[in-house]
Protein backbone atom coordinates (compact mmCIF):
# COMPACT_ATOMS: atom_id res chain seq x y z
CA UNK A 1 0.00 0.00 0.00
CA UNK A 2 2.90 2.35 0.76
CA UNK A 3 4.06 2.45 -2.88
CA UNK A 4 0.62 3.72 -3.94
CA UNK A 5 0.22 6.26 -1.14
CA UNK A 6 1.32 9.11 -3.39
CA UNK A 7 -1.73 8.54 -5.57
CA UNK A 8 -4.20 8.81 -2.67
CA UNK A 9 -6.90 11.49 -2.92
CA UNK A 10 -6.98 12.54 0.73
CA UNK A 11 -10.62 13.70 0.84
CA UNK A 12 -11.81 10.50 -0.85
CA UNK A 13 -9.67 8.40 1.47
CA UNK A 14 -11.19 10.17 4.49
CA UNK A 15 -14.70 9.56 3.18
CA UNK A 16 -14.05 5.88 2.58
CA UNK A 17 -12.48 5.43 6.02
CA UNK A 18 -15.46 7.18 7.58
CA UNK A 19 -17.89 4.85 5.82
CA UNK A 20 -15.89 1.91 7.16
CA UNK A 21 -16.52 3.19 10.69
CA UNK A 22 -20.25 2.54 10.22
CA UNK A 23 -19.43 -1.16 9.99
CA UNK A 24 -18.72 -1.12 13.72
CA UNK A 25 -20.46 2.01 15.06
CA UNK A 26 -24.22 2.53 15.29
CA UNK A 27 -23.83 6.31 15.38
CA UNK A 28 -20.99 8.80 15.14
CA UNK A 29 -20.77 12.42 16.24
CA UNK A 30 -18.55 14.87 14.40
CA UNK A 31 -16.11 14.84 17.33
CA UNK A 32 -15.97 11.03 17.44
CA UNK A 33 -15.40 10.81 13.69
CA UNK A 34 -12.64 13.43 13.86
CA UNK A 35 -10.87 11.59 16.68
CA UNK A 36 -11.13 8.15 15.08
CA UNK A 37 -9.89 9.45 11.72
CA UNK A 38 -7.26 11.80 13.18
CA UNK A 39 -8.64 14.76 11.25
CA UNK A 40 -10.01 18.15 12.25
CA UNK A 41 -13.64 18.63 13.28
CA UNK A 42 -14.30 20.82 10.23
CA UNK A 43 -13.00 18.10 7.92
CA UNK A 44 -15.11 15.44 9.64
CA UNK A 45 -18.17 17.68 9.44
CA UNK A 46 -17.69 18.35 5.70
CA UNK A 47 -17.22 14.65 4.94
CA UNK A 48 -20.28 13.62 6.99
CA UNK A 49 -22.38 16.34 5.34
CA UNK A 50 -21.26 15.15 1.90
CA UNK A 51 -22.11 11.53 2.75
CA UNK A 52 -25.49 12.68 4.07
CA UNK A 53 -26.21 14.53 0.83
CA UNK A 54 -25.54 11.37 -1.16
CA UNK A 55 -27.58 9.08 1.11
CA UNK A 56 -24.57 7.27 2.60
CA UNK A 57 -25.17 8.79 6.05
CA UNK A 58 -28.28 10.07 7.78
CA UNK A 59 -28.66 12.50 10.67
CA UNK A 60 -29.46 10.80 13.94
CA UNK A 61 -32.78 11.61 15.63
CA UNK A 62 -31.01 13.75 18.23
CA UNK A 63 -29.42 15.86 15.51
CA UNK A 64 -26.02 15.42 17.18
CA UNK A 65 -24.78 12.34 15.34
CA UNK A 66 -24.92 10.37 12.11
CA UNK A 67 -25.87 6.80 11.21
CA UNK A 68 -25.40 4.74 8.05
CA UNK A 69 -27.74 5.88 5.29
CA UNK A 70 -29.79 3.72 2.89
CA UNK A 71 -27.19 3.81 0.12
CA UNK A 72 -24.52 2.45 2.45
CA UNK A 73 -26.88 -0.23 3.75
CA UNK A 74 -27.44 -1.41 0.17
CA UNK A 75 -23.70 -1.67 -0.43
CA UNK A 76 -22.54 -3.29 2.78
CA UNK A 77 -23.40 -4.44 6.26
CA UNK A 78 -23.36 -1.55 8.74
CA UNK A 79 -23.83 -2.30 12.43
CA UNK A 80 -27.16 -4.01 12.96
CA UNK A 81 -27.53 -5.37 9.40
CA UNK A 82 -24.76 -7.95 9.18
CA UNK A 83 -24.83 -11.75 8.76
CA UNK A 84 -25.11 -12.36 12.52
CA UNK A 85 -28.39 -10.42 12.69
CA UNK A 86 -29.74 -12.13 9.57
CA UNK A 87 -28.87 -15.53 11.02
CA UNK A 88 -30.70 -14.79 14.28
CA UNK A 89 -33.77 -13.63 12.38
CA UNK A 90 -33.94 -16.55 9.93
CA UNK A 91 -35.94 -18.78 12.29
CA UNK A 92 -38.27 -15.88 13.13
CA UNK A 93 -38.99 -15.18 9.45
CA UNK A 94 -39.50 -18.87 8.63
CA UNK A 95 -41.93 -19.28 11.51
CA UNK A 96 -43.81 -16.07 10.70
CA UNK A 97 -44.29 -17.11 7.08
CA UNK A 98 -45.73 -20.46 8.20
CA UNK A 99 -48.01 -18.94 10.85
CA UNK A 100 -49.44 -16.16 8.70
CA UNK A 101 -49.37 -17.82 5.27
CA UNK A 102 -48.31 -14.44 3.89
CA UNK A 103 -45.12 -12.72 2.78
CA UNK A 104 -43.16 -11.52 5.81
CA UNK A 105 -40.30 -9.03 5.92
CA UNK A 106 -38.02 -7.35 8.44
CA UNK A 107 -37.65 -3.59 8.13
CA UNK A 108 -35.31 -1.07 9.74
CA UNK A 109 -35.77 2.67 10.14
CA UNK A 110 -33.19 4.80 8.32
CA UNK A 111 -34.02 8.48 8.70
CA UNK A 112 -37.60 8.98 7.50
CA UNK A 113 -37.59 5.80 5.40
CA UNK A 114 -37.58 2.09 6.09
CA UNK A 115 -35.34 -0.41 4.39
CA UNK A 116 -36.31 -4.06 3.96
CA UNK A 117 -33.47 -6.12 5.43
CA UNK A 118 -34.78 -9.66 4.72
CA UNK A 119 -37.98 -11.54 3.99
CA UNK A 120 -39.81 -14.74 3.11
CA UNK A 121 -42.25 -15.13 0.22
CA UNK A 122 -45.79 -16.45 0.66
CA UNK A 123 -46.79 -19.68 -1.07
CA UNK A 124 -50.18 -18.19 -2.03
CA UNK A 125 -50.85 -17.95 -5.80
CA UNK A 126 -51.53 -14.22 -5.45
CA UNK A 127 -48.99 -12.72 -3.09
CA UNK A 128 -46.80 -9.78 -2.23
CA UNK A 129 -43.20 -10.15 -3.37
CA UNK A 130 -40.47 -9.57 -0.76
CA UNK A 131 -38.10 -6.73 -1.64
CA UNK A 132 -34.84 -6.94 0.36
CA UNK A 133 -32.86 -3.73 -0.02
CA UNK A 134 -35.84 -1.62 -1.08
CA UNK A 135 -36.79 1.56 0.78
CA UNK A 136 -40.21 3.13 1.43
CA UNK A 137 -41.53 6.22 3.24
CA UNK A 138 -41.74 5.30 6.93
CA UNK A 139 -45.02 7.15 7.55
CA UNK A 140 -46.75 5.14 4.80
CA UNK A 141 -45.85 1.64 6.01
CA UNK A 142 -46.83 -0.43 9.04
CA UNK A 143 -43.20 -1.28 9.77
CA UNK A 144 -42.18 2.36 9.55
CA UNK A 145 -45.01 3.58 11.76
CA UNK A 146 -44.29 0.85 14.31
CA UNK A 147 -40.64 1.98 14.54
CA UNK A 148 -41.60 5.66 14.58
CA UNK A 149 -43.87 4.92 17.53
CA UNK A 150 -40.76 3.94 19.54
CA UNK A 151 -39.53 7.53 19.25
CA UNK A 152 -40.59 10.47 21.40
CA UNK A 153 -43.04 12.88 19.69
CA UNK A 154 -40.39 15.62 19.56
CA UNK A 155 -38.05 13.22 17.74
CA UNK A 156 -40.76 12.48 15.20
CA UNK A 157 -41.33 16.21 14.71
CA UNK A 158 -37.60 16.67 14.15
CA UNK A 159 -37.74 13.95 11.50
CA UNK A 160 -40.82 15.55 9.90
CA UNK A 161 -40.32 19.33 10.30
CA UNK A 162 -43.37 20.22 8.15
CA UNK A 163 -47.05 19.57 8.83
CA UNK A 164 -47.71 18.25 5.32
CA UNK A 165 -46.33 14.79 4.55
CA UNK A 166 -45.79 13.35 1.05
CA UNK A 167 -48.42 10.90 -0.22
CA UNK A 168 -47.35 7.54 -1.67
CA UNK A 169 -51.00 6.67 -2.48
CA UNK A 170 -54.35 8.42 -1.92
CA UNK A 171 -54.62 6.50 1.38
CA UNK A 172 -51.32 7.74 2.86
CA UNK A 173 -51.56 9.89 5.97
CA UNK A 174 -50.44 13.35 4.88
CA UNK A 175 -50.72 15.29 8.15
CA UNK A 176 -48.05 15.26 10.84
CA UNK A 177 -50.73 15.77 13.49
CA UNK A 178 -52.64 12.74 12.20
CA UNK A 179 -49.43 10.71 12.15
CA UNK A 180 -48.61 11.64 15.76
CA UNK A 181 -52.11 10.63 16.84
CA UNK A 182 -51.76 7.29 15.06
CA UNK A 183 -48.36 6.67 16.64
CA UNK A 184 -49.90 7.21 20.07
CA UNK A 185 -52.53 4.56 19.29
CA UNK A 186 -49.83 2.18 18.05
CA UNK A 187 -47.99 2.56 21.36
CA UNK A 188 -51.10 1.45 23.21
CA UNK A 189 -52.02 -1.58 21.03
CA UNK A 190 -48.48 -2.74 20.22
CA UNK A 191 -48.89 -3.19 16.46
CA UNK A 192 -49.21 -0.98 13.38
CA UNK A 193 -51.40 -1.26 10.29
CA UNK A 194 -51.12 0.09 6.75
CA UNK A 195 -54.16 -0.21 4.50
CA UNK A 196 -53.03 0.58 0.97
CA UNK A 197 -50.96 3.51 2.23
CA UNK A 198 -47.66 2.46 0.64
CA UNK A 199 -48.92 0.39 -2.30
CA UNK A 200 -52.50 0.36 -3.53
CA UNK A 201 -54.23 -2.94 -2.86
CA UNK A 202 -51.68 -4.10 -0.27
CA UNK A 203 -52.42 -4.21 3.46
CA UNK A 204 -49.76 -4.87 6.10
CA UNK A 205 -49.34 -5.30 9.84
CA UNK A 206 -46.14 -5.00 11.88
CA UNK A 207 -44.90 -5.85 15.38
CA UNK A 208 -41.61 -5.02 17.06
CA UNK A 209 -38.41 -7.04 17.07
CA UNK A 210 -36.31 -5.49 19.83
CA UNK A 211 -32.57 -5.83 19.38
CA UNK A 212 -29.67 -4.85 21.60
CA UNK A 213 -29.32 -1.41 19.99
CA UNK A 214 -31.41 1.05 18.02
CA UNK A 215 -29.80 -0.06 14.79
CA UNK A 216 -30.93 -3.70 15.11
CA UNK A 217 -34.36 -2.82 16.45
CA UNK A 218 -36.50 -4.04 13.57
CA UNK A 219 -40.16 -4.39 12.65
CA UNK A 220 -41.57 -7.77 11.61
CA UNK A 221 -44.18 -7.14 8.93
CA UNK A 222 -46.73 -9.37 7.16
CA UNK A 223 -48.05 -8.18 3.79
CA UNK A 224 -51.07 -9.43 1.82
CA UNK A 225 -53.41 -8.36 -0.97
CA UNK A 226 -56.25 -6.25 0.41
CA UNK A 227 -58.87 -8.98 -0.16
CA UNK A 228 -57.00 -11.14 2.40
CA UNK A 229 -56.15 -8.24 4.69
CA UNK A 230 -59.24 -6.79 6.35
CA UNK A 231 -58.85 -5.40 9.85
CA UNK A 232 -59.81 -8.67 11.55
CA UNK A 233 -57.21 -10.60 9.53
CA UNK A 234 -54.53 -7.99 10.22
CA UNK A 235 -55.17 -8.06 13.98
CA UNK A 236 -55.04 -11.88 13.94
CA UNK A 237 -51.72 -11.77 12.09
CA UNK A 238 -50.36 -9.32 14.66
CA UNK A 239 -50.83 -12.03 17.27
CA UNK A 240 -49.17 -14.60 15.03
CA UNK A 241 -46.23 -12.30 14.38
CA UNK A 242 -45.77 -11.78 18.11
CA UNK A 243 -45.48 -15.54 18.61
CA UNK A 244 -42.81 -15.66 15.92
CA UNK A 245 -41.00 -12.62 17.34
CA UNK A 246 -40.77 -14.38 20.71
CA UNK A 247 -38.49 -16.96 19.10
CA UNK A 248 -35.78 -14.31 18.97
CA UNK A 249 -35.25 -14.77 22.71
CA UNK A 250 -34.53 -18.47 22.11
CA UNK A 251 -31.99 -18.01 19.29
Amino acid sequence: MGSHRGYTIESLDTGLRLMQLFLTHDTLTVSEAAELLSVGRSTAHRVLSTLEGRGFATRDFSGRGYSAGPELVRLGSPAGFGPAVRERLAAVLDDAALRTGETVQCTALIGDRIIVTDGRESAQPVRVMPEPGSTHPAHATSGGKLLLSRMAPEQVCSLYPHEELPAATPSTVTSRCALLAELQEIRSVGYALSRGESVRGMNTVAVLLTGSSRRDRLALMASAPADRGDDAALVRRAGELRLSAALLDEV
